[in-house]
């Protein structure tokens, strides 16, 4: 065999073994999701003895998961949207304005992907503003902390929209608003998809945010709900299972079915330019 065909073999036996590292885990949790909990409690990778369903059963009746979904839409619903159109809007400010002012705004923005997010400064801001323990708190804390990323992204992408379109706009009588609106907008639609998806799954994966800056129960979101099943005495490892299983599979059907936006949004700025 020779060295070449050595190597088209070897590179997917490596991706496959790589990819164990997700596809185990995953079995894992899927699998022990329908055991009893003395099954379950052993982590183990075999089927189970019997199969049970009343675990999905406990999850969705008493695990309150389908309030959890309404208050994940309620908060990420309502962030993406602001993050996508304030986000498209400085970006779009920032890159056609090259200004001292501009160029210092960025690089500020931009530190934020750097700088992790303090939870006790956060928590006495939150509170001094009176929107400690509310959608408002958590939709603001969302915001702020996606928006960097969100206008780095953006950015990027607009630097492969020629000028030319915006004077063409200022000739036909349009403002800059309308030229934002009208083509900007509307030409930056695969990215704006993009940081919404992303920001979607950041919103739905976040359990340290909800958990610190909300107190109350009724409004925590759909990943917190696992905590209920962790206990001082004991963890309830089936339940456990049953609710990551409950959390994570909208998500990854987001992300299954949209997955080429993703992909497409990340990598558009860059073939352009």
């Amino acid at each position: 065999m020779s060295t070449r065909s050595k190597t088209v073999w070897i590179l997917p036996c490596c991706l496959m073994l790589l990819s164990l590292v997700v596809i185990v885990p995953l079995y894992m949790i899927v699998i022990n999701s329908f055991k009893p909990l003395s099954e379950a409690s052993r982590l183990g990778l075999g089927m189970p003895s019997q199969w049970n369903f009343d675990n999905y059963k406990s999850v969705f009746g008493e695990g309150n998961i389908l309030q959890g979904y309404l208050n994940n839409l309620i908060i990420g619903g309502i962030s993406i949207f602001q993050i996508v159109l304030f986000g498209s809007m400085a970006a779009y400010v920032l890159q056609r304005w090259s200004t001292k002012l501009t160029n210092f705004l960025y690089f500020f923005f931009v530190s934020g992907l750097v700088i992790p997010v303090a939870i006790v400064p956060t928590i006495k801001t939150l509170m001094d503003l009176h929107i400690h323990n509310t959608y408002r708190g958590m939709i603001a804390y969302y915001t702020a902390i996606l928006l960097p990323f969100t206008i780095f992204l953006i950015t990027s992408y607009i630097k492969t929209i020629p000028r030319e379109m915006d004077e063409s706009g200022l000739i036909d009588g349009c403002s800059y608003p309308g030229i934002f609106f009208k083509i900007i907008f509307p030409t930056i639609t695969p990215v704006l998809i993009t940081a919404g998806l992303i920001s979607l799954i950041n919103v739905w994966n976040d359990f340290m945010g909800p958990f610190y800056l909300l107190s109350d129960s009724s409004k925590w979101t759909v990943t917190i709900s696992v905590y209920k099943y962790i206990g001082k005495y004991g963890t309830k490892w089936n339940l456990v299972f049953a609710d990551v299983v409950a959390v994570i599979t909208p998500i990854l059907l987001i992300y299954f079915f949209l997955q080429k936006y993703i992909v497409s949004g990340m990598t558009a700025g860059a073939i352009k330019g």
